[in-house]
């Protein structure tokens, strides 16, 4: 939620960045969201903040979330970066959108408890949804770990 620190090695990379928050209340709509949702108690928890070209989101995928020994379950993955997708398009049409289509290149395995970050920027805005794409990355070698592409249509 907006005010919360967040974890030391983010501070500095998010130090001049504002948080984008649209889910505060437990009556808004994505309150109880596992992937963005402060109000879903084993959730993600997934934080945006605004840059010029999109959302940027600190992860660190926490080990209850294991696939593979030692790595993020795939599926993890893809929902950490569903909800940078989602944070970009908040963020470009200042509407809430909702998954149409997500595609997920898998580059290189996630590491758990490893600070991670993910971008999102529109690439492209039509009258009833935009297209999206991602990235997550190492924080400290921007090593490209995952892509996503994705098609949000805006919510009513």
């Amino acid at each position: 939620m907006t005010g919360q620190l967040l974890p030391e090695v983010f501070r500095a990379r998010f130090a001049t960045l504002e948080e984008q928050c649209p889910t505060t209340r437990p009556g808004d709509l994505f309150y109880h969201c596992f992937g963005c949702g402060p109000g879903h108690p084993t959730g993600l928890r997934v934080r945006c903040f605004k840059t010029d070209e999109g959302v940027l989101a600190p992860i660190l995928v926490p080990r209850q979330y294991e696939g593979p020994h030692g790595v993020a379950h795939g599926g993890i993955v893809a929902t950490f970066l569903d909800e940078v997708l989602a944070g970009a398009a908040v963020r470009t049409t200042g509407r809430v959108a909702v998954t149409g289509e997500l595609t997920v290149r898998y580059v290189k395995p996630v590491p758990l408890e490893t600070p991670l970050v993910g971008s999102g920027r529109v690439t492209a805005r039509h009258d009833r949804y935009v297209d999206v794409e991602a990235a997550l990355e190492e924080l400290t070698t921007a090593l490209v770990l995952a892509r996503a592409r994705g098609r949000f249509f805006l919510h009513a």
